[in-house]
């Protein structure tokens, strides 16, 4: 019989604490980050995102907040039942537009629409005002932990990422055959690598079966939770660790998505896991898992997609060039939290001013979807 979790704890400033020399850091995050988009402009004469700059699927659906639900979930968003336009992109990681044998840990970004509350952009000097956006994004990647713990660790890593930018992707698809492996060695033992995943040694598996999590905490309501999208219909579990054929198929993620959303309709859980004791699940520390045993995810909502086109180049062109994905677009009682997402604020505002500023596109938040191309096949 298991053991009933203790209550959620309440957030208290005290949790969060700035890291020895932040405000450094973030100035070298975005200095990174800014490399990497300007190599890639010069390159190709197109402003990419930083990071996950290759789209893998790009998705409308409905976010349907669950009734019924608890005091301790129904909270910010997902406070009463409620139906919203989502659109979700699926990308990689890195900031160069990559063959798919080079395969690298996958993100899903939702932005929900029409969310009532005060918006985090209308308050930080890091956006622009836009006092009509009402926008909640959730910025996830497929694993349950950050890469680096804190903020500077991570731009150690960044450092080495941006390095590699357009650079011999021959050699990249190679290292990446010999990394996967590697991966596959350690997991029938019983284990797995992140750090080998992040280079190049994620399984070819279809992206669609991959569950999604926020990785660092944000503010839920008046507590602290981090969020994961599960895939919960059958067609979408049937596809969990299953193998992707991507030889001589640069794009073949893409085209796995395209051919699922051709006759299949999706449905996830979005779910979130409260802290419940700030030790054993610290904000400032993005890189520890919080265990499950002690504070499980939770649903609180559906996203569910109907069948549509997966990926298009209008669809491309509305969303990639047209949109940007920012944990920071969102309502206060949702705060992002600790020094990964502090770092963050800047550095995703900075990238999206470079891309907008190159296309010409005004940086600011959809007030709908009616504008995206038609979704159905």
């Amino acid at each position: 019989m298991s053991a009933i979790p203790r209550p959620p704890l309440p957030y208290d400033p005290r949790f969060e604490y700035e890291e020895e020399g932040e405000l450094e850091t973030r100035a070298e995050l975005m200095q990174t980050l800014h490399s990497i988009s300007s190599t890639t402009y010069q390159d190709n004469g197109h402003a990419m995102r930083s990071v996950h700059a290759k789209s893998h699927g790009l998705l409308r659906g409905q976010l349907q907040v669950l009734d019924g639900l608890p005091a301790e979930l129904a909270q910010g968003l997902f406070a009463r039942p409620a139906t919203y336009p989502v659109v979700m992109r699926l990308s990689t990681i890195p900031g160069d537009i990559l063959d798919d044998k080079v395969s690298v840990p996958r993100g899903m970004a939702v932005k929900v629409v029409g969310v009532p509350g005060t918006q985090l952009a209308s308050l930080e000097p890091d956006f622009l005002p836009d006092e009509a956006a009402t926008t909640q994004d959730f910025v996830m990647v497929n694993g349950p932990a950050f890469l680096a713990p804190t903020a500077k660790k991570f731009l150690g890593s960044l450092k080495l990422l941006a390095g590699t930018t357009d650079k011999v992707p021959r050699l990249k698809q190679a290292l990446s055959s010999v990394l996967q492996g590697a991966e596959k060695a350690l997991e029938a033992v019983g284990g797995e690598s992140d750090t080998l995943k992040s280079l190049g040694g994620h399984p070819e598996t279809h992206i669609l079966g991959e569950t999604f999590y926020s990785q660092a905490p944000i503010l839920y309501g008046r507590y602290m939770a981090k969020v994961a999208l599960v895939p919960v219909s059958n067609e979408l579990t049937a596809l969990t660790d299953a193998p992707v054929d991507l030889t001589d198929k640069p794009n073949g993620l893409r085209e796995a998505v395209i051919d699922f959303f051709a006759s299949h309709g999706a449905t996830w859980e979005l779910r979130v896991q409260l802290c419940r004791d700030i030790n054993s699940m610290p904000l400032e520390n993005a890189a520890m898992e919080w265990p499950q045993e002690d504070s499980p995810y939770l649903p609180v909502a559906r996203i569910t997609a109907l069948p549509q086109a997966g990926w298009s180049e209008a669809l491309s062109r509305a969303i990639d060039d047209g949109m940007a994905f920012n944990p920071w677009h969102g309502v206060l009682e949702h705060r992002p939290l600790g020094s990964i997402m502090r770092v963050r604020k800047a550095a995703y505002a900075m990238s999206a001013r470079f891309r907008f500023e190159r296309t010409g596109k005004v940086l600011r938040e959809p007030r709908d979807l009616d504008h995206l191309p038609m979704a159905g096949v």
